[in-house]
């Protein structure tokens, strides 16, 4: 538990650190994309919370090394969460800056892939179930379960996508999400979840700076979220667990292409109380 709460609060502090030296990088045209408030905002910021995990594995490593040992039962949580983090940051980044979106959803990606059009939709949807493959294999038996993990690391960060539509909202779905996961899991389990929390550690990193419209995570923190949380269902869960979380997520996705979940939030009084806590109003200073 103790490791867990250490990748948790490394990854905050790394990836604070980081948008504090590195903000002006995101300056300029490039990176500047307008918000739910029509204030023009460097997007893609998520890509900082990549390099924090990596800057969380590599310090584990090394007082890994100083202790003499060769790892903890949590490294290959730890190199999971890292793969799927830098994997699902490179396709977020590549849709946050040159994203086409006039093809939006399942069915418009598998339209424009029928009619021989690759968007950068579609590249995330193919890439994204060859790194959901590549990271849940570790932690499956047999082809069956391993396309069922697959499906829920790549359904899990897509889902948390759509939550990216208002400053803070998916980190904070996203630390809900930690929690009832660490409640659920066993103690003796817990270690596979220490790559988790160090990706959501370093989203959460950015997540005061989020909130005051500084800065827009994207894809690249988004995508990166959901599929460390799914990662983390499939290292502790079993068939039937993970074959409820993908109804769940399946039925988020199809409700996302007919519905604006923020529309839902906005009916829905203490939803709205939550999605708007320590978010600016339409006169606050950003």
């Amino acid at each position: 538990m103790m490791r867990l709460l250490a990748a948790l609060l490394l990854g905050a502090g790394f990836s604070a650190a980081a948008w504090l030296g590195a903000r002006g990088l995101f300056a300029g045209t490039t990176f500047a994309r307008r918000n739910v408030r029509g204030i023009d905002v460097p997007v893609g910021v998520g890509v900082l919370a990549v390099l924090a995990v990596v800057a969380v594995e590599a310090s584990f490593a090394v007082v890994d090394a100083a202790r003499g040992q060769e790892g903890g039962p949590d490294q290959l949580g730890l190199l999971l969460a890292l793969a799927a983090a830098l994997g699902f940051g490179l396709l977020g980044i590549v849709d946050d800056l040159v994203g086409d979106h006039g093809d939006k959803g399942f069915r418009g990606h598998l339209r424009a892939l029928a009619q021989g059009r690759l968007t950068t939709g579609g590249l995330k949807l193919l890439g994204g179930g060859l790194i959901g493959i590549a990271v849940a294999a570790p932690l499956t038996v047999g082809l069956g379960r391993l396309l069922l993990g697959a499906a829920v690391v790549a359904l899990a960060a897509n889902t948390a996508n759509l939550f990216d539509r208002a400053p803070g909202r998916v980190t904070k779905v996203g630390l809900v999400a930690l929690l009832l996961l660490v409640l659920a899991t066993p103690g003796a389990e817990r270690p596979a979840l220490v790559g988790v929390a160090a990706v959501l550690g370093a989203v959460g990193g950015l997540f005061a700076f989020d909130l005051r419209e500084q800065l827009m995570l994207g894809d690249a923190g988004a995508n990166p979220l959901g599929a460390a949380l799914g990662l983390g269902v499939v290292a502790t869960t079993g068939t039937a667990a993970q074959l409820a979380v993908l109804a769940v997520l399946v039925a988020a996705n199809v409700a996302g292409e007919r519905t604006s979940f923020s529309a839902v939030i906005e009916r829905v009084g203490p939803l709205r109380a939550v999605d708007q806590l320590g978010r600016l109003r339409g006169d606050d200073p950003g």
